[in-house]
């Protein structure tokens, strides 16, 4: 058979954006405008266009939909379940994105009729298969932060090694004791002292950024759990 025998599948992109917000990993999801699946929450996106590049597609939905621009994407994987579309034979190639809180203020563009951050731990229902894509996203992100210095796209530029812990804490979904965490996270030389303080309730406490090179894998080592 030649190329044009061949049954042509629509390509779409969606956009996972996660935050640590008020003590919690938030997800950013809008509310489909319409059909199918209208008024349900989903993760933005929406079909590329034949002239753009997966990611300028990806990037253009986003902002179409929330008014996010000028964010980091990393290709996360493809999904094309042959029914995940009642339209149709539809595959969306996964993005996502990890942004400190204060750096987005999303609101509902053209395409969508309301923009809001969701806590990843009490989704709402979902449109299409974008639970299992909310899952895989997770997956990755705990990875990610096992081995790398992630954190660091999620925190604000300085922290307490508390407030460090506190956000593995959320992102991971499990207690980590303390000694141990700091001992772990000082040994792996990805963090660096500012020589400043944090006062409040007890006694100061130091506060720390990630190196520069911190976007380097931790090699050789599992972190945590």
């Amino acid at each position: 058979m030649n190329w044009e025998d061949y049954p042509r599948p629509a390509v779409t992109v969606d956009v996972v954006i996660f935050t640590l917000r008020e003590g919690d990993l938030q997800v950013l999801l809008v509310r489909r405008k319409s059909p199918p699946f209208q008024g349900m929450w989903a993760i933005p996106g929406g079909f590329i266009r034949i002239d753009e590049s997966l990611e300028e597609a990806a990037l253009r939905e986003l902002e179409e939909e929330t008014g996010v621009r000028d964010v980091y994407l990393e290709q996360l994987y493809t999904f094309g379940d042959p029914d995940r579309d009642p339209r149709g034979r539809v595959i969306t190639v996964a993005y996502f994105a990890l942004v400190p809180a204060d750096a987005v203020y999303p609101h509902a563009g053209s395409d969508a009729a309301e923009a809001r951050w969701w806590s990843m731990y009490h989704l709402p229902p979902l449109a299409f298969d974008h639970d299992k894509i909310l899952a895989y996203a997770l997956q990755r992100l705990r990875y990610k932060l096992e081995y790398t210095a992630v954190g660091f796209e999620l925190l604000p530029e300085t922290f307490t090694l508390s407030e460090l812990q506190a956000a593995y804490e959320v992102i991971l979904g499990e207690k980590l004791d303390k000694r141990n965490f700091r001992r772990k996270i000082l040994s792996a030389g990805i963090l660096e002292e500012t020589g400043e303080y944090r006062t409040g309730e007890g006694r100061p406490a130091k506060l720390y950024r990630f190196r520069d090179d911190a976007v380097a894998e931790v090699k050789a080592r599992r972190l945590f759990p």
